[in-house]
């Protein structure tokens, strides 16, 4: 049997992202099982805990991390306070028996590939064009009970620094699925997924 792997979805803020993570997560012919990330940040409404995220403390964390367990973390001064992102070595994930989806940054993709090895963990790097982005993640705050436009810019900008070229190419990202048109990105992505596994 082959071992199993993790499909880990990057990508820019608002570069639907979310959106293409449920969809593979809903497709019964991939089988892939959601790999549930930990956050320190506050629950959005409409999230449910378990399920986008483990929504954890800061003690949370520190407890993991003083156990060794914490695979790799980022931390972020927003507009809120600090808000702390962060993987976890639990017992959710068996590669053993079954193969995964996560989805994260460049930075914690690459901690993921030396923890568990670069031959498990498969890059799916989305991109939009910016202007289509920024409208994109103004029309999703809007939502937000209170919306927090200072937020999205700072994000927006952060991405910049974060998904620059040489990122990319230093995380050993050598394909792109382009989200002009959400359902040629998707079958791409299938298709991928498919011939890898």
């Amino acid at each position: 049997m082959n071992m199993g792997k993790i499909f880990y979805i990057m990508g820019k803020s608002a570069s639907g992202k979310d959106s293409i993570y449920k969809y593979l997560l809903e497709q019964p012919l991939l089988k892939l099982k959601h790999m549930i990330l930990y956050t320190t940040r506050p629950i959005r409404s409409g999230e449910t805990d378990g399920k986008e995220y483990f929504f954890a403390d800061d003690n949370k964390f520190r407890e993991l991390k003083n156990q060794g367990k914490i695979i790799e973390s980022r931390t972020y001064s927003t507009v809120h306070g600090v808000w702390t992102y962060f993987t976890a070595a639990d017992e959710q994930l068996n590669l053993n028996e079954h193969n995964y989806l996560g989805i994260g940054t460049l930075e914690s993709f690459q901690c993921l590939k030396k923890y568990y090895g670069g031959e498990k963990v498969c890059p799916v790097y989305i991109e939009v064009e910016d202007a289509q982005r920024l409208r994109r993640a103004i029309k999703r705050e809007e939502k937000q009970h209170a919306p927090a436009y200072e937020e999205v810019c700072r994000r927006f900008l952060a991405d910049s620094e974060d998904f620059s070229e040489a990122n990319i190419n230093a995380a050993g990202i050598d394909r792109r699925f382009l989200n002009h048109d959400r359902d040629t990105c998707l079958a791409e992505i299938e298709k991928y997924i498919k011939d890898m596994l």
